[in-house]
């Protein structure tokens, strides 16, 4: 396994990192014990998780995924081997994740609550990366390229957000921050906002990447290099559907699309399955699995810090880790490359 620096810390995460979303919905506490367990051995040292978590997010669930991790951790007693990633859920109108019902936002009287509930969901005095899910400001952030701008007095400034999280770190309670769901904008904004005010600079923005979303790579990438705040690629497989499983209509039992409908319609779009099948006719050209093709292609790219993978069944994430074994030639980089020039981010 390789392992990787995030951003200016000296902590290292493997290149890996292991989604936890369906732990306590679509996965028991049992089977997310499985999952850890294989994904340590592997020398994953990186668990992602949210207190949105699992998926989809409900009050009667939210903050299950974090407690079934801390089990395992005081299991294991391995605490001090591991880097956990957390994130707070942005401006949402779910009234439910706060006590009082209000509106979810990026305030400081609202990370307070949120922080020390992770805590202790996840029985820890510290969370290695903490994370703001998607941004205060109104900003579509799930799936398209164009911005929408919207005038609005009620946000929730950066300096507020980036002020309260400065003093978490500086109190032990966070090590290190990060952004998801974020524009290049918004990236910057953070980083010219620490450097001015000298406050704490973010170390990686977790975004959709896959061979279906390429967005990323359109400006906020060179950001990631320049001032070392790497990508952590969520949706690697595009939700699965780049595994083949849903083409030409099909519908598996047990799996996201079937359980939840068109919850997640992202990656069905009309140009999605053209683009699904030439992307599997390249991994068998090449006698490559395509999980781990498009997983390989993702961790292998400048700007990636970590993948996040995820699974449901043992047997998919074993094969999805062992992705980290195989290598992608510059014959296989130009034909997927070649696909994009024709079915261009065809699910942004």
């Amino acid at each position: 396994m390789l392992y990787k620096k995030l951003g200016h810390s000296n902590i290292k995460v493997s290149s890996i990192c292991l989604g936890t979303m369906t732990w306590g919905e679509q996965n028991n506490q049992d089977e997310a014990f499985q999952q850890m367990d294989m994904a340590f051995d592997y020398g994953v040292n990186f668990f992602d998780t949210a207190e949105l978590y699992p998926i989809p997010p409900s009050a009667n669930t939210q903050g299950e995924t974090s407690r079934i991790i801390s089990k395992w951790i005081n299991k294991k007693k391995n605490r001090d081997r591991l880097v956990i990633a957390d994130k707070i859920v942005g401006r949402s109108n779910m009234d439910w994740f706060r006590d009082n019902g209000e509106e979810t936002r990026l305030n400081k009287k609202q990370i307070q609550f949120a922080l020390d509930r992770s805590l202790k969901n996840l029985d820890t005095d510290y969370i290695d990366l903490y994370q703001l899910h998607w941004p205060d400001r109104p900003l579509n952030v799930f799936s398209g390229l164009e911005y929408h701008h919207k005038d609005s007095n009620d946000v929730t400034p950066i300096l507020e957000t980036l002020d309260c999280l400065t003093d978490f770190v500086n109190e032990g309670k966070i090590k290190t921050i990060g952004l998801s769901n974020e524009t290049a904008w918004g990236t910057f904004e953070f980083i010219k906002t620490a450097e001015m005010k000298n406050l704490e600079k973010i170390v990686s923005v977790q975004n959709p990447y896959n061979l279906l979303n390429r967005s990323y790579e359109v400006g906020i990438s060179e950001i990631s290099i320049r001032e070392n705040v790497g990508l952590l690629a969520y949706s690697p497989l595009a939700s699965g559907t780049l595994s083949g499983k849903y083409l030409d209509g099909k519908l598996p039992d047990g799996t996201r699309l079937k359980l939840f409908g068109d919850r997640y319609p992202r990656y069905r779009t009309p140009n999605s399955e053209p683009a699904i099948k030439e992307y599997i006719k390249i991994a068998k050209r090449f006698n490559l699995d395509v999980c781990q093709m498009a997983i390989k292609f993702c961790e292998i790219q400048p700007f990636v810090t970590s993948v996040i993978i995820g699974a449901t069944k043992m047997d998919q994430l074993e094969n999805n880790l062992k992705s980290h074994e195989i290598k992608l030639d510059d014959e296989v980089i130009q034909a997927i490359n070649e696909v994009q020039l024709i079915y261009s981010n065809p699910c942004p």
